[in-house]
């Protein structure tokens, strides 16, 4: 069963999760998956808030505009409407199954999601870029990117490398 709604999870919602929704969003798409609807939240968001210009530069860069996005904070209705939650860092994921135990089987880390076992050591987390400078952007893009290209493989959208590249600048 394919799921309905994915979930991406960060801290603040205004840059890591903003970047998952913006990449998975037009990867769905470009492959006619309309039927599934992709939102993010923070742990810890400040609502309202809009993604920081880099997250937007990063996205635009891809052709993917999220100018309109303003943060949310994770509830437990989004938690139980999603068929699959991605966060972005190990307490992210803890603090979320502490607010709602009963999404345990659909909870995921993001970055080591689809890797076989041998590859899926080292940092399983994608590090906060907030405050920091563009390099540091474009390195978390590039997790999020190749993470968000494994769980949109996996859901059957091919050939994601294509959807991936179109509108790089």
């Amino acid at each position: 069963m394919s799921p309905k709604r994915i979930l991406f999870v960060c801290t603040g919602n205004s840059c890591r999760s903003v970047m998952a929704e913006g990449l998975m969003s037009r990867a769905l798409q470009q492959a006619g998956l309309d039927t599934v609807n992709v939102e993010s939240a923070g742990v810890f968001a400040m609502e309202g808030m809009p993604p920081t210009r880099e997250t937007l530069r990063v996205l635009q860069s891809v052709g993917v505009d999220a100018s309109g996005h303003r943060a949310r904070t994770l509830t437990i209705p989004l938690i139980e409407s999603a068929d699959l939650i991605f966060t972005m860092e190990q307490f992210q994921l803890e603090e979320l199954l502490r607010r709602a135990p009963g999404a345990k089987g659909k909870v995921h880390l993001l970055k080591p999601y689809g890797l076989p076992r041998p590859d899926a050591e080292g940092n399983p987390n994608i590090p906060d870029p907030i405050g920091k400078p563009m390099e540091v952007y474009e390195v978390c893009f590039g997790e999020i990117r190749a993470a968000v290209e494994r769980v949109a493989k996996s859901l059957g959208v091919r050939p994601v490398s294509d959807t991936f590249s179109e509108g790089a600048s």
